[in-house]
């Protein structure tokens, strides 16, 4: 190898050894950020799930009466005087009001349950429990967890991929009559997935009676895996479409602009010009080009799907992350409704992070990493 290679791999890496190095400095501050974002939120759905303490209240009057009944329920106090059986009952609420460690100042509790909630160690429902009847606030997320990544994940997928795929037909034929079709019906997609959800439940599950109203699966669950996931299928088809319905012709629209724009350019022009066909001329020079722009909209939507789900799956009666939220501030169980919101914030700091790399990675204008002064 000559001396003049032997320069050029040098440099080369130097090069991939600095950018290496850029893109980790960057990747630790986005992180650090995103924590920290995370953390001011979380710390705010405590306050606001507690009602800046007033909640304690409640759970005071929550124990004195789970308490009182307790004891006047054992026929083995019914022969204790009543300044007896009352002191009992203090002495009880007492012992819980410790255990719940509702005797220290609710700022330093806060800011132990924050310390708890951002480890993951969520502690336990107060009213609130798993299919299987575990009380652990991780065990009743992490059951409903894949019921919402299932139902939101297929929706956007087919959302995203199948207008992707007509906005680049649309933008070879502008102008046409599925052109201006997608143009009229572009509004539509002001409304949200639930609304078409009640007309969609109103007619295929009791004008025309062909599909479930709601829920995951049918009752009692199928014993054979195929029956089950035909089943599963069967109930997801309703809330797949009303999510499907209020995003693609939106979708639609705008990637077909985004590519209409795209497709005017010189190099692309200068491809078509050399006579290249038209299929290579959207792969090579419309979409490669515009490959960050994708990945951004495709993760974005991913964002909507953490965001999403509680007003739908109510609507739907599906058991995902939504509808756990619901009950549990219909209970006011803090400890689910705190959990629930951690998660959905990991998941929503996960997404944006992998944007942020990608996009990095992706894009070679974007200079990740480097100070004012290194560029």
């Amino acid at each position: 190898m000559s001396i003049p290679d032997v320069a050029i791999h040098a440099n080369r890496g130097q090069g991939l050894a600095r950018d290496i190095r850029r893109m980790g400095i960057f990747a630790g501050r986005r992180l650090l950020a995103l924590l920290l974002t995370v953390l001011i939120g979380v710390y705010l759905t405590i306050l606001i799930a507690n009602m800046g303490g007033r909640v304690d209240d409640l759970r005071m009057v929550q124990i004195r009466g789970e308490v009182s009944e307790l004891v006047r329920g054992d026929p083995a106090f019914f022969d204790l005087p009543s300044e007896e059986r009352n002191e009992l009952m203090e002495r009880q609420v007492q012992l819980e009001v410790e255990r719940l460690r509702l005797d220290q100042p609710f700022i330093l509790r806060s800011f132990d349950y924050l310390y708890q909630a951002m480890i993951l160690d969520l502690g336990r429902a107060e009213q609130m429990h798993s299919d299987a009847g575990a009380r652990d606030v991780y065990s009743i997320i992490v059951e409903r967890l894949p019921a919402t990544l299932l139902l939101f994940g297929t929706a956007n997928l087919l959302v995203f991929f199948i207008s992707v795929y007509i906005a680049l037909i649309l933008s070879r034929r502008y102008g046409g009559g599925l052109d201006r079709t997608v143009i009229a019906l572009a509004p539509s997609s002001a409304a949200p997935a639930w609304f078409y959800g009640i007309f969609l439940i109103l007619f295929f599950a009791f004008v025309v009676p062909v599909l479930p109203a709601g829920g995951m699966v049918q009752a009692p669950p199928p014993e054979n895996r195929l029956a089950y996931a035909a089943s599963v299928l069967q109930h997801m088809l309703l809330p797949v479409l009303a999510m499907f319905l209020s995003q693609i012709f939106v979708s639609i629209y705008s990637w077909r602009t985004f590519f209409l724009i795209h497709s005017s350019e010189d190099y692309v022009d200068m491809a078509r010009a050399k006579g290249l066909p038209p299929r290579m001329v959207e792969r090579r020079y419309i979409l490669r080009p515009t490959l960050s722009p994708i990945i951004t909209s495709f993760l974005l939507m991913l964002i909507g799907l953490w965001s999403g789900s509680i007003i739908l799956e109510q609507v739907f009666n599906w058991p995902g992350l939504g509808s756990l939220l619901f009950q549990a501030i219909g209970h006011r169980d803090t400890p689910v409704i705190i959990g629930s919101v951690v998660i959905f914030a990991y998941l929503l700091a996960l997404t944006v992070f992998l944007l942020d790399i990608f996009y990095g990675l992706l894009d070679p204008r974007v200079r990740v990493g480097l100070q004012e002064s290194e560029r």
